[in-house]
């Protein structure tokens, strides 16, 4: 058993976000790296007491150098997941913009060459989610986001994700397998 650990980084979508929480408190050995408004988002979805368990260790941004990225390079991190990831996420990380905690670990993640796996929450043209209080709102992305998941896509090292279950397959096949850098 590979006794690597997975750096988890959520961003301030809400889009499947709690499908999100649920596939990663399947795993252990999770480090969950938090930016500011992913910590908005999971207070008002109610899941930060479901974060807050001893097999899962939250990092909050707190510095605008986020030294915490320095552990990529460290060998611990198997694979980082990024789900869910808003445009904005989505668009820094095409354009190679790291000034917030995810796209810091983001860029040096691929400088690292550890794999990274991405569920963007813009991936069709119309998608229903589910607000926090459950109430259903369809969400119509526009082409710039689509077209930057597009791109995201294309890089090295990075697989986009296009659902929660799918992130789940492919996260268990990179913890059995090895983690590997090919895109779909």
């Amino acid at each position: 058993m590979n006794d690597k650990r997975i750096a988890w980084a959520i961003t301030g979508a809400g889009h499947a976000l709690e499908k999100c929480v649920e596939v990663l408190l399947k795993h252990e050995n999770v480090d969950v790296f938090l930016s500011r408004a992913a910590e908005e988002v999971v207070r008002m979805y109610a899941l930060d007491t479901r974060l807050n368990t001893p097999r899962v260790r939250i990092y909050r941004e707190t510095s605008a150098s986020s030294p915490l990225v320095g552990r990529l390079f460290s060998g611990i991190y198997r694979v980082l997941v990024v789900a869910p990831a808003t445009s904005n996420s989505i668009a820094k990380f095409v354009h190679g913009i790291s000034d917030t905690l995810v796209t810091n670990l983001f860029a040096q993640a691929g400088k690292a060459r550890v794999p990274i796996r991405v569920f963007p929450t813009d991936l069709v043209p119309e998608v229903v989610s589910l607000g926090p209080r459950q109430v259903p709102v369809t969400v119509y992305p526009r082409a710039i986001d689509l077209e930057n998941t597009h791109k995201l896509a294309k890089f090295d090292g990075v697989v986009v994700i296009p659902n929660p279950e799918e992130l789940e397959s492919i996260l268990s096949s990179d913890l059995s397998d090895g983690a590997r850098g090919d895109s779909i």
